[in-house]
């Protein structure tokens, strides 16, 4: 190669580099990889603090880590609940698992046709307390009186049922009338629409600070399996791995809020997804919840379930025999989500 042709050479190799770079910068950016989308999630509860560590999983972004967009409705009674799951309005419930049992079984208080709930998980042990007018101030005293429950044949009626028996009254010494979800019934108990229900944490709390009644509580009205999660075997089957995901997040939340780094965070949770309780009162129930209420480990009591089944085939109408906690459980996801 002569060298006069050097430097023509060298302009050729830059022009090309050149209109290499130009078109290099003006192309299009590859795209970002787009996050992975969310899927989306209903879920419909009672209201009331038993909900904390569903509201810490979502406040963390556990939900969304697991791939979740949940969004939580509060029902304002069992029939609410029970039909928006079974119509599909709802994926997943938190609520008593007398009310899988009760409609599984033909006892509910609507027809069904062909339901299909279970239980996939535990939630806690009822935190139930019997509350009453402040003249009143034993069982007896119920006698002539106006009971509430959220509806007739399902959820914690019965254990209010087997209370006044056990304080020697018959069932016709009561009046019993419908009221709907623990915080409606709150808000008549102290209204003076009716003398006694039953309530849960922190609204038992509330009551007392106000200068209501505990006639009962807790381990007195024996062994219970209080609030599961629950939906349809027909939406679990196509939805495995959301639903396994879901218990992982939940999980994360009882971690969460069991960690003592993180008790002034659950007691703001409380103070904020509660109406008219006070930051003190949100440490007691706090408290409440997480020695006496909730399942660190939310696996099924069987026990538990099987004192929900003994005073369902006591009370429930038409009347069965019930003994078998598994008809109503399934612990396969527990079991997949690492929980079990």
């Amino acid at each position: 190669m002569k060298l006069q042709h050097l430097p023509r050479l060298c302009l050729s190799v830059l022009a090309a580099s050149f209109v290499h770079l130009s078109a290099q910068a003006q192309a299009p950016a590859a795209p970002t990889p787009a996050a992975p989308a969310l899927k989306p999630l209903k879920l419909i509860v009672f209201d009331g603090g038993w909900n904390l560590p569903l509201w810490a999983a979502q406040r963390q972004g556990y939900f969304n880590e697991a791939k979740l967009a949940v969004d939580m409705t509060n029902t304002p009674n069992s029939v609410v609940l029970v039909k928006g799951i079974m119509e599909g309005r709802y994926d997943i419930a938190f609520a008593g698992i007398d009310n899988v049992i009760g409609y599984q079984e033909g006892q509910g208080e609507v027809p069904l046709e062909n339901p299909d709930m279970f239980a996939f998980m535990g939630g806690d042990n009822g935190m139930l307390s019997v509350m009453a007018a402040p003249a009143i101030r034993k069982g007896e005293d119920l006698k002539g009186k106006s009971l509430s429950v959220d509806a007739m044949n399902t959820g914690f009626a019965f254990v209010l049922r087997d209370f006044v028996a056990r304080s020697g009254l018959s069932q016709d010494d009561v009046k019993f009338v419908r009221a709907g979800s623990t915080s409606n019934r709150f808000k008549t108990l102290l209204a003076g629409e009716n003398d006694a229900t039953l309530l849960r944490t922190p609204f038992d709390l509330m009551a007392k600070e106000k200068g209501f009644t505990e006639l009962a509580a807790g381990k007195s009205l024996g062994n219970y399996q209080g609030t599961v999660g629950l939906t349809t075997r027909r939406w679990a089957a196509q939805n495995e791995d959301a639903l396994v995901n879901f218990i992982r997040a939940y999980r994360k939340g009882l971690e969460f809020i069991y960690d003592p780094k993180n008790r002034a965070i659950s007691e703001a949770l409380l103070v904020a997804n509660t109406r008219d309780i006070t930051p003190e009162l949100a440490k007691s129930a706090l408290t409440q919840l997480l020695e006496n209420g909730l399942q660190r480990n939310p696996a099924f009591n069987v026990e538990g379930i099987r004192t929900v089944l003994a005073l369902r085939s006591k009370y429930g109408t038409p009347q069965k025999q019930l003994t078998d906690p598994m008809k109503y459980i399934d612990s396969r996801y527990l079991e997949k989500a690492g929980t079990q």
